[in-house]
């Protein structure tokens, strides 16, 4: 008998309001260990709520959340970080008046007992972006954007999570940046953490993605393998301008 392996994170039959408005409806999904899995969609159509319900900021209206085995519904915020999930939110949402370092540090805050973990997540995070370590004392207000969503990425991952959610790591930056955010991205899966990003840059998110879904207001149209989204007609018209694009080279 073939025994079925169990997601890393599994979201099932999620529905999320705001008020009268439904955000999410009946939404499922999957994370497996080592994945990186894209949710592409235009803006409005759910992708930073379903981050946000996953990491119970906003409450669950119906359906579930669970992670390696453990049900997240009622989980609070904060130890849903303690768990293993750490989440970069759109728009980067640095402490622009603290420095770079004291950034990091608060990422660093479910795992502050942890001195080990907490000094070996920094040399993590200044060795996938060495800027950071450069500009370690000067304020998170004074960097540039892409500076920025490097010091954002690098706080999330100071919790040493095995999940890392992304959202819109591209968004607002010049196209070279854009290109060493997402090699970045590729290294960070590639070092053992698995990944769910939401990105409207579906060229490059399917470029790395293993697998992917499109969210279209608050339901999944579309999911399958980045092969399959790539090759299919609706996405290359809807979000690649019509021309099909490179596998994931590995």
């Amino acid at each position: 008998m073939k025994i079925s392996k169990q997601p890393l994170l599994l979201v099932e039959s999620l529905s999320v309001s705001y008020g009268a408005i439904e955000a999410l409806r009946d939404v499922s999904l999957h994370l497996d260990d080592g994945e990186i899995v894209t949710v592409l969609g235009a803006n409005g159509a759910g992708k930073t709520t379903l981050l946000n319900t996953i990491s119970r900021i906003v409450p669950v209206k119906a359906g579930s959340i669970t992670y390696r085995g453990q049900t997240l519904t009622d989980v609070p915020a904060h130890r849903v970080a303690d768990l293993g999930i750490a989440q970069s939110p759109e728009g980067r949402k640095v402490f622009s008046t603290l420095t770079v370092e004291e950034n990091l540090n608060l990422g660093a805050y479910s795992k502050r007992k942890d001195k080990d973990t907490v000094v070996a997540a920094k040399a993590r995070a200044f060795d996938l972006f060495p800027i950071l370590r450069e500009r370690r004392r000067q304020l998170a207000g004074t960097l540039s954007g892409g500076e920025q969503q490097m010091l954002a990425i690098g706080r999330a991952l100071m919790s040493a999570p095995r999940v890392l959610l992304l959202d819109e790591p591209s968004l607002g930056l010049a196209p070279i940046l854009v290109s060493q955010i997402f090699d970045i991205i590729r290294e960070i899966n590639a070092q053992g953490t698995s990944i769910l990003l939401v990105e409207q840059n579906a060229r490059k998110a399917l470029s790395i993605a293993h697998r992917g879904h499109v969210l279209e207001n608050g339901a999944i149209l579309l999911s399958g393998t980045a092969d399959e989204l790539r090759s299919n007609p609706q996405i290359q018209d809807a979000y690649l301008g019509g021309k099909a694009i490179a596998k994931r080279s590995s």
